[in-house]
């Protein structure tokens, strides 16, 4: 189950509660926010690639009507583009972080894309 810890602008979640959300919620979008070389080695299927580093630039790709999971590595990353979503005006309820990153995904045998297509 999702949690929010004390402070924190979004929730956090396993790969297994974000695989979930995604099956269930057509509202439920997934960014990447790994560097392009890490997204193209693997990344959830479907996911959105918008690296970190640019989450604050490119803003207005992201669906202001929709339940956002970031997904980095390991959780950090993610964690940070959680915290700029919120600081931009994305409420709480609709960020969420993927704690265990990309290889919890993979390693659940989850559906994966290689290259840079979503």
């Amino acid at each position: 189950m999702p949690r929010q810890e004390p402070g924190e602008p979004f929730s956090r979640l396993s790969s297994e509660e974000a695989k979930q959300m995604l099956d269930n919620d057509s509202d439920t979008v997934i960014i990447d926010v790994r560097n392009p070389d890490e997204y193209e080695g693997g990344h959830a299927k479907s996911a959105t690639l918008i690296p970190h580093d640019q989450v604050l630039a490119r803003f207005e790709e992201l669906p202001k009507d929709k339940t956002i999971l970031f997904i980095c590595a390991m959780g950090q990353r993610s964690a940070v583009a959680c915290e700029m979503a919120a600081a931009m005006g994305i409420p709480s309820e609709k960020l969420f972080n993927v704690e265990d990153g990309t290889p919890g995904w993979i390693g659940n045998n989850y559906p994966v894309t290689y290259g840079k297509e979503p």
